[in-house]
């Protein structure tokens, strides 16, 4: 048998190892995450290293325990995700808001400064969140901000819109130029053309910058600590993830079911997502 023989079989042998093992090393862990949510103390302490439990040892105890109020004696955790859900779809659609015309401006309209002002929204991205975390934290309390969730969006939306814009004006640029050029001889305005041709044809892109906001919204916890930390009504899903890591009286079952609800619903988004993204990458296509 020749190398190259050789090489044709080998490969596809290669290739599904090495696929099942990324799928292994990347599921395995959110199994574990759920497989302890379900199960009870007794039984983690009982087998520690065990990989499978018994059906009918599962419980959904723990997770009554994270979403009940505190004063029923739970972790709240129902009260903490939605505070998250309100920040996390306001910043979203907030940040799109701002973000469509901005990149759309960014990408077709000739004016001085152009190019300069788009490298400045990728440079923006590019500082660390610990060095603008103080200085609005400062700003946004001296405005009566400092502890609201309605600070934590709108710096949200400062943290997001920058790499927001950029990802939309790339693919933007990507859209003949002729095709408004087209619509605007059939009389269509700017914001026609954007809302009715631009915005279409952009569609898995925006839904994928849409899923990008939500879950640094969702899951973001540096500022959600600072601005939050003195009103535990306006905790968000993070910061009440750390208060389970950090009670020494909160079992590790308890944990990993506070875990998986922080988790689930990004992974839920997503998946409604993928198919949106999928659909649109023929909406609006032309017909030969």
């Amino acid at each position: 048998m020749n190398r190259l023989a050789f090489e044709l079989r080998l490969w596809p042998v290669l290739r599904w190892a090495l696929i099942v093992f990324l799928i292994v090393i990347t599921v395995f862990p959110f199994y574990y995450m759920v497989m302890l949510s379900f199960v009870p103390i007794e039984q983690l302490l009982t087998h520690p290293g065990r990989l499978w439990v018994p059906v009918q040892s599962f419980t959904a105890d723990t997770y009554a325990e994270v979403l009940r109020s505190e004063d029923d004696g739970g972790q709240g955790f129902a009260h903490f995700m939605r505070n998250s859900a309100i920040v996390s779809l306001s910043c979203t659609v907030l940040t799109l808001v701002a973000v469509i015309p901005a990149a759309y401006a960014v990408s077709r309209l000739r004016f001085r400064g152009r190019d300069t002002i788009g490298a400045m929204f990728l440079a923006v991205y590019m500082f660390p969140a610990i060095v603008i975390a103080i200085p609005l934290f400062v700003g946004f309390t001296k405005v009566g901000l400092g502890a609201s969730l309605v600070g934590l969006v709108l710096v949200y939306i400062a943290l997001t819109l920058p790499v927001s814009v950029h990802m939309l004006r790339s693919y933007f640029e990507t859209i003949p130029e002729s095709i408004d050029e087209a619509a605007k001889i059939d009389g269509a305005s700017r914001w026609m053309i954007l809302r009715r041709i631009t915005v279409p044809l952009a569609m898995p892109t925006i839904m994928s910058t849409a899923l990008y906001i939500f879950m640094i919204a969702w899951n973001e916890l540096l500022f959600a600590l600072l601005f939050l930390v003195t009103d535990r009504d306006s905790w968000t899903v993070s910061l009440g993830l750390t208060q389970l890591a950090n009670g020494i009286e909160v079992s590790k079952t308890v944990l990993m079911a506070g875990s998986v609800l922080l988790t689930v619903p990004v992974v839920l988004l997503y998946g409604l997502a993928e198919r949106a993204l999928t659909e649109g990458l023929t909406a609006g296509a032309d017909k030969g």
